[in-house]
C-alpha cells in the first residue's frame, strides 16, 4: 500500500487548528504530520485537546525551520493556492491532485501537500518549493476555509482516490437484502386482490392503470425482504376489516 501524503503546515499560528487538523488528517487516513516554524513552538499541550483522538498524528509531528528543510526527503510536491498570480506552475482540483499523488504514491515515491498560515496562505517563496499548485473548486465569491478545512478536503479526496471501485450509491440492508422480483410480485398478487376484495379496483377502466401505478411505485426502489414481510401483514391486517 503507497504512503499517505505528507502534510506541511507552514506557519501554523494556533495549537488549536494544529489539532483541529490531525483530526481531520486521521478522518482522511493521513498520519505524516509536518510544522514549519509554528508561531508558538511545539509542543502545544492545546493541540493534544482539540486533536480529539488523533494523539498519533500529533505525537509524531516533525517541525522544520523552512519549507525547503521540510520537503527535502520528498519527491514530488503540491502546494495549496486559492488565488495563482505571476506564477507558471500545472494547477490541479482538489480531485485531480489527489489522485495524481496517489499515482505517484504507487510508484513508491513520497509526496507532501503545503497549506499556508491562516491569515495569508502561502507566500511565493513557499510556493516555488511545489512542483505543482491545488486550488480548491469553492464559491469564486467566498473562498474562505480555516486550516482543517482546507485539509479535509484534500484527505477526502486522497481517500476516495485510493479506492475507486467504492460505489457511489450502495443500500444499506443491515441484515436484510433486496427482495427478487418474483418476491415483489407475490406480494403484488397479494396485494392486488386485498384491492379487489374491498372493492377499490372495482371501476374496470381505471383498474388497469391503477394495478401499475402500484407496480411503479414498489418497483422505484430496492425494497428489502423484511419490508415486504411487514407489507404483507398490513394488507392482511387491512383485509380483515374492523372486528
Amino acid at each position: 500500500m503507497e504512503p499517505s501524503p505528507v502534510v506541511v503546515l507552514v506557519r501554523p499560528q494556533l495549537a488549536e487548528n494544529i489539532g483541529a487538523v490531525a483530526r481531520a488528517m486521521g478522518n482522511g487516513g493521513l498520519f505524516h504530520l509536518r510544522l514549519v516554524a509554528p508561531r508558538d513552538g511545539w509542543p502545544q499541550p492545546r493541540a493534544w485537546i482539540t486533536g480529539s483522538g488523533a494523539h498519533r498524528i500529533l505525537d509524531a509531528a516533525q517541525v522544520f525551520d523552512s519549507v525547503g528543510d521540510a520537503v527535502a526527503d520528498l519527491h514530488r510536491v503540491f502546494a495549496t493556492c486559492p488565488r495563482p498570480r505571476h506564477i507558471i506552475k500545472p494547477v490541479l482540483t482538489a480531485r485531480g491532485g489527489a489522485a495524481e499523488v496517489v499515482a505517484i504514491g504507487q510508484r513508491g515515491l513520497r509526496c507532501g501537500v503545503l497549506f499556508g498560515p491562516e491569515r495569508t496562505g502561502l507566500d511565493n517563496e513557499d510556493i516555488a518549493c511545489a512542483d505543482s499548485l491545488i486550488r480548491y473548486d469553492l464559491n469564486p465569491d467566498f473562498m474562505s476555509l480555516n486550516l482543517a478545512q482546507a485539509v479535509m478536503v484534500f484527505g477526502y479526496e486522497w481517500w476516495l482516490a485510493r479506492a475507486p471501485e467504492q460505489p457511489a450509491r450502495e443500500l444499506q440492508v443491515n441484515e436484510t437484502m433486496p427482495a427478487t422480483k418474483g418476491e415483489l410480485d407475490n406480494f403484488m398478487t397479494h396485494l392486488i386482490a386485498a384491492c379487489d376484495e374491498r372493492g377499490f379496483l372495482r371501476n374496470e377502466q381505471k383498474r388497469p392503470g391503477m394495478v401499475r401505478n402500484l407496480r411503479h411505485f414498489f418497483q422505484r426502489g430496492e425494497v428489502t425482504r423484511q419490508e415486504l414481510n411487514t407489507l404483507h401483514g398490513v394488507v392482511t391486517e387491512l383485509g380483515r376489516g374492523r372486528k
